[in-house]
């Protein structure tokens, strides 16, 4: 198994000062500096997540995160998971660094397809020992939270270390049941139908289909606001409510 540190890469001042700059072309060259500074084969900062031209409310939910302490809580968590899993000489680190992604008032962010590409596509952040816990803009902030997206992020990092990028339904699912099992959310809300969203997975739990694990994620809504093609999930985030069954629920998979 492949065990690493985590240590906390600060990030905060750098975008309050970066969100308090006018929105002009002048700041989208900043940013591209932050993110790549002299060549565009590298990334330096991990800010990928944030909207280079977001507006006035993306600062206010900076400062709202910054009342809240979010660096350190989230470097309590780091503390927490490497006494928990690491070891004192693992020579591995990856760097752990917040987003802020504009789902509110942007062009820039589609909050579904950009969940799914952190949580189930972050090769290129893996590969560049980087690790992004992402908030959003329309998110109403706590410690609660700040801990528990820190800690996911961290479980789904391992756990893509040592698993590798999922392919078929049925991986991610095993992905994200991982996750719940060592990151638990308190606050998940219950799945309605659970019978119904069994059946489906049964019949496309080794299918590779974009459309068909997105849509089992994300839901109808989802789908229908990308375009994609929907298949009867009516509970929007119905996959992930799937993945944290109880106990009696998952003896059915």
């Amino acid at each position: 198994m492949i065990r690493v540190q985590f240590r906390l890469l600060p990030v905060l001042t750098t975008m309050l000062d970066f969100y308090a700059k006018p929105r002009t072309i002048e700041r989208f060259q900043d940013y591209l500096k932050l993110l790549q500074g002299s060549s565009p084969n590298e990334l330096l900062l991990p800010l990928g997540g944030f909207n280079p031209m977001g507006k006035e409310h993306v600062l206010a939910k900076l400062r709202e995160l910054q009342a809240l302490n979010v660096e350190e809580i989230m470097l309590e968590t780091i503390q927490q998971w490497n006494a928990e899993h690491a070891k004192p000489a693992e020579e591995t680190v990856f760097q752990v660094a917040f987003n802020l992604s504009d789902d509110l008032k942007g062009g820039w962010t589609n909050r579904f397809a950009t969940d799914y590409d952190m949580k189930f596509n972050c090769a290129g952040l893996v590969n560049k020992k980087f690790c992004t816990p992402i908030f959003w803009s329309s998110e109403e902030f706590s410690l609660q939270l700040i801990r528990e997206r820190t800690r996911a992020s961290l479980v789904r990092t391992h756990y893509f270390l040592n698993q590798r990028k999922p392919k078929t339904l049925s991986d991610h699912v095993a992905q994200e049941r991982y996750v719940n099992c060592f990151a638990p959310k308190t606050d998940a809300a219950p799945l309605t139908d659970f019978d119904a969203m069994h059946l489906y997975y049964q019949e496309h739990a080794h299918s590779e289909s974009y459309a068909i694990i997105f849509n089992f994620f994300y839901g109808d809504e989802a789908c229908k606001a990308l375009g994609f093609p929907h298949y009867g999930i009516h509970e929007t985030m119905a996959g992930f409510r799937f993945c944290n069954a109880t106990k009696e629920e998952a003896l059915k998979l």
